[in-house]
């Protein structure tokens, strides 16, 4: 909500900046009419004026550049009055030439202006999409802190092939992470499909292993109905990690299926929570696990759990370096899930020099000291 009012405000600032930014070919015209009548009848410095319209076009809309056009046609006919070559050959060719590039130039500003409208509906659309599928999460679910970062490596994209959620359930919460392995509006029609079944079933299977077979089963339809007659059908996956926090236990169990591991960072340290039967991602089909298993871990009140996608990790710097994100979590020793999520976002910004090479998704998990487990408190 505050990134709409944001460019609301900025609004009335844009609109008259726009309007200042034509006194710019109004003093080029005025500029060129100068030094037409400094220089004298030899020199003619009329056709210079096209530069005018052809300036606005890079700001402005086609009313705009038509009536700078017109102003440029008007300091032609002043400067043909004032000068004695009224008449001639030349002159009458110089003012057809500046009629002509004129409209020439309002035809591909109105042209410019229809597609950039076109693209802010495209965008709006995006948009839209994006708060209905991969809106922000919670700050707040139980017992818990949340923060969550969604970012696209595709430029003017709003959504991309990595999905995350979350769900509160009976006694706890339920999150999932994930990431459609290809591009495009394949998988970004395979993410919205796999976060719509995690929303549909998250409550109603209580074991993990019921929710990650419905999951599964749903992935597999989805991207064998995509991958018909397609090259390279059969390859492709969805990698999820899906973890359940009860409000009542200091633990966290996780689900992992071909997903990067989670983080806990717990009294000053980074502990990376590796499944102990490693899984196939979703959508294998006969491949998968026929029973998931469910790790168990520690998560005190205090702890901050960190789930990410692969595109955090994989992030290279200039020199094609990967992003060290265990070493920067240790050397930050940040605890709030809001200022970790921000902080990141700007650093893997900076780091890929604001050119990220897959989609990012992030979701940062705390639980409250004092909340739940019947008011246990983080040791001191």
């Amino acid at each position: 909500m505050r990134r709409f009012q944001d460019v609301r405000a900025a609004r009335p600032w844009a609109w008259w900046r726009g309007r200042a930014l034509v006194l710019l070919p109004l003093a080029l015209i005025a500029v060129i009419m100068v030094a037409d009548f400094a220089t004298g009848p030899r020199v003619h410095l009329g056709p210079l004026l096209i530069a005018a319209p052809a300036l606005t076009a890079s700001f402005a809309g086609p009313v705009e550049v038509a009536l700078i056009g017109v102003a440029a046609i008007g300091a032609e006919v002043v400067i043909a009055a004032a000068d004695r070559w009224r008449g001639l050959v030349e002159y009458e060719s110089h003012l057809s030439s500046l009629v002509l590039m004129s409209v020439v130039i309002v035809f591909f500003s109105a042209v410019r202006r229809r597609h950039q409208r076109q693209l802010a509906l495209v965008r709006s659309v995006a948009e839209t999409a994006q708060q209905v599928l991969m809106r922000p999460l919670p700050e707040r679910v139980g017992p818990l802190r949340i923060a969550s970062l969604y970012l696209t490596a595709q430029e003017e994209a709003r959504i991309g092939g990595d999905l995350y959620g979350a769900a509160r359930i009976a006694r706890g919460t339920r999150l999932i992470i994930g990431d459609v392995r290809g591009k495009g509006l394949a998988a970004v029609d395979t993410a919205a499909l796999v976060i719509g079944a995690f929303c549909a079933a998250a409550h109603q299977r209580a074991a993990l292993r019921d929710l990650l077979a419905f999951l599964d089963g749903a992935a597999t339809v989805e991207l064998a109905t995509s991958e018909e007659g397609e090259a390279g059908a059969g390859e492709n996956f969805v990698t999820a990690a899906v973890v359940d926090i009860p409000d009542e236990e200091p633990r966290v169990h996780i689900v992992n299926r071909g997903h990067p591991s989670p983080l806990l960072l717990t009294g000053g340290r980074v502990r990376e929570l590796r499944a102990t039967r490693p899984a196939p991602p979703l959508g294998l089909g006969n491949l998968a696990a026929p029973d998931a298993h469910a790790d168990s871990f520690p998560f005190r009140p205090g702890d901050l759990l960190l789930l990410y996608t692969d595109g955090v990790i994989e992030t290279r710097d200039a020199d094609r370096r990967f992003y060290p994100l265990r070493e920067r979590l240790l050397a930050w020793e940040e605890d709030d899930p809001g200022r970790l999520v921000e902080r990141l976002h700007e650093d893997l910004c900076a780091y890929a020099a604001d050119r990220l090479d897959d989609d990012v998704a992030v979701i940062a998990v705390k639980r409250m000291p004092g909340q739940g487990l019947g008011g246990l408190r983080s040791p001191s």
